[in-house]
């Protein structure tokens, strides 16, 4: 299997996936439990992202200037600084460590 055949068949799995999501009945969705779990599941998934291209270098993990510039970015969050300028201070975070480094 070549690349492109890989990518075909993952794209005709989306479609039948979200075919699928199509047919399921309202009443099952709209329960407290999938709505839940379909909440938790994003914030787990965007974790996982932010984990892994933080730590991430290949197969292994690397502590570089990318940690702190993404607990720079939380903390900023948390304090409810616009994006932008999360954004801006996280890149100078990490510009400044990699000058100095």
């Amino acid at each position: 299997m070549n690349t492109w055949t890989i990518v075909l068949l993952a794209s005709i799995c989306v479609l039948v996936l979200k075919i699928a999501g199509y047919l399921v009945p309202p009443k099952v969705v709209e329960k407290p439990a999938p709505t839940r779990i379909t909440a938790l599941l994003t914030i787990a998934l965007l974790a996982g992202l932010v984990s892994i291209e933080t730590l991430g270098s290949g197969s292994q993990i690397v502590l570089d200037a990318r940690v702190p510039a993404v607990l720079v970015a939380a903390a900023l969050f948390a304090l409810r600084v616009p994006f932008v300028l999360v954004i801006i201070a996280a890149a100078v975070v990490a510009a400044l460590i990699r000058l100095w480094a």
